[in-house]
């Protein structure tokens, strides 16, 4: 299977590369990313999806776990952005990133948060990639919002919004990485891959995405300014942080 794709990304940064190769995931404490996504039978987050919320809760000192959920979404949301979107725009494939196949350690830090043992498999479309794109990027971000929505009681047009943000923070790092690198196809690539994502369900009514500079400017606030000590993010639709009470 071509790793070419992956490789030609993962120069881009680390959100942009994943653990390939063989080896014992789970002898290492990686567990599947769809496991992530399961619910109890009441309804709650399971031991995956929970233990890195009340991580992130911890480590940003927030006593609200919708707030650490929120972000923790908006997180997963960047790194699977990434791996569909540089393959796409410098190589034109995307890697198929199967949720029961690809595994997650939310201990570690990219690229080696993520491992698919062995290579994956690359998908390519003669209609043009914003579908493998969206495909990529989606088995993983609508069990994710589904399972965050119903466990944590965020707001799935927020979520939705995080998703666009996310997608956006990607394309900022990969537009200007394209530019400094003399890949100036590959940056015009990635705007309009992204653009696509943006025109169309689920993410079609979350922002407004601005060329020339590139910007974005979202609908929804992620919460990020009810953490001890944070603020507004500058997509946020807010102008200014509403008071706690």
């Amino acid at each position: 299977m071509d790793e070419a794709p992956l490789g030609d990304a993962a120069r881009v940064g680390p959100f942009f590369a994943l653990r390939t190769g063989s080896g014992d995931p789970g002898a290492e404490g990686y567990a599947r990313i769809g496991e992530a996504y399961r619910l109890t039978g009441t309804g709650g987050a399971g031991p995956l999806l929970r233990a890195r919320v009340e991580a992130v809760a911890a480590s940003l000192r927030t006593d609200e776990p919708r707030v650490a959920a929120s972000l923790v979404f908006q997180g997963l949301a960047a790194r699977v952005w990434s791996l569909a979107l540089g393959p796409a725009a410098l190589s034109g494939g995307v890697p198929h990133l199967r949720p029961d196949r690809l595994w997650w350690n939310p201990g570690r830090v990219a690229p080696d948060d993520l491992w698919w043992p062995g290579a994956p498999s690359v998908m390519g479309e003669p209609r043009g990639l914003a579908g493998p794109v969206g495909t990529a990027a989606c088995v993983h971000l609508v069990p994710l919002h589904q399972a965050i929505e119903r466990a944590y009681r965020v707001s799935g047009r927020l979520l939705w919004g995080n998703a666009a943000s996310a997608l956006v923070g990607s394309l900022r790092v990969l537009h200007d990485w394209c530019r400094a690198h003399g890949r100036t196809e590959a940056a015009d690539r990635a705007v309009e891959l992204a653009r696509a994502q943006l025109d169309h369900p689920p993410l079609r009514d979350a922002g407004t995405l601005s060329t020339a500079p590139l910007g974005y400017r979202r609908r929804t606030c992620c919460l990020y300014y009810r953490v001890p000590g944070g603020g507004l993010c500058g997509d946020c639709v807010l102008r200014e942080a509403p008071g706690r009470g």
